[in-house]
């Protein structure tokens, strides 16, 4: 009986990768992220520029459609998908890494070795991100009942003044953080390494689950950090988005190369 062979091959059992990395890690992941950023820098604030256009513009077309009640989970959803957009900055530490040239455009059609399997990773990514949107709705109707959304300027204290959106808020976050925790432990490193070798998306995935992990401690802290500075790109109205944004995606790729 003949065999046929898969498309993309899994990854190789005998690849290992670290453990145990140090708690400072991280930091060392954003100073070298720093360093790529820096490196040939209009490719990549450009880049950062483009995801600040679309991060405001999904803001406006919410607000303008009167879909604001979705406003707070589309910009915790983008955390999750966030890796997925950030390939082409991937493709350009690769670059720089190697010795090649770096352009807007190769960061804009990035060549994965792993063709296709970004694709349906990054298919999946916005497929939890939807998830998670259509969740907090549904939480806020078990807790609010089915009722209008107050708007912009009511829901802070809805929330935050009353027992109801204390709970809701709690039990929000609770939910939320197992959406983020899964999407980051399966992205984490997956997209760098499907740029890198080819394999399929689920052994990627796989492995970066394990990865994070056997490097627990580290890529709680890693989290956090990511986690801080999107939050202060969210303070200046996203438009820190446009160094941070490339910032974090170089790290990432630094991050993928210690584990490596």
């Amino acid at each position: 009986m003949t065999t046929i062979p898969p498309v993309v091959p899994p990854l190789p059992i005998k690849q290992r990768y670290a453990r145990d990395l140090p708690l400072g890690a991280a930091f060392e992941w954003l100073r070298l992220g720093w360093r790529d950023l820096t490196t040939h820098p209009a490719p990549s604030l450009l880049y950062g520029l483009f995801v600040f256009l679309l991060s405001a513009s999904l803001v406006v077309g919410l607000v303008w459609l009167a879909w604001d009640f979705a406003l707070f989970p589309a910009i915790a959803g983008f955390l999750v998908f966030a890796p997925a957009l950030a390939i082409g900055l991937y493709d350009k530490s690769r670059a720089l890494e190697l010795g090649e040239t770096v352009s807007l455009r190769r960061m804009l059609l990035p060549h994965a070795r792993a063709g296709g399997q970004v694709l349906f990773t990054g298919a999946l990514l916005c497929g939890v991100m939807l998830l998670w949107m259509r969740a907090a709705v549904i939480i806020y109707a078990l807790f609010f009942g089915v009722r209008s959304f107050p708007g912009l300027d009511h829901i802070m204290p809805m929330l935050f003044s009353t027992p109801t959106g204390v709970a809701m808020l709690v039990v929000g976050t609770l939910i939320g953080g197992l959406f983020a925790a899964f999407s980051f432990a399966i992205s984490a490193f997956s997209l760098p390494m499907m740029l890198d070798k080819r394999l399929d998306a689920l052994t990627a995935m796989g492995t970066s689950l394990a990865l994070v992990w056997n490097n627990l401690a580290t890529m709680l802290v890693w989290g956090a950090v990511v986690l801080a500075l999107f939050l202060l790109s969210v303070a200046t109205g996203f438009i820190g988005l446009i160094v941070i944004f490339p910032w974090l995606g170089h790290a990432t790729w630094h991050a993928y190369r210690a584990v490596r």
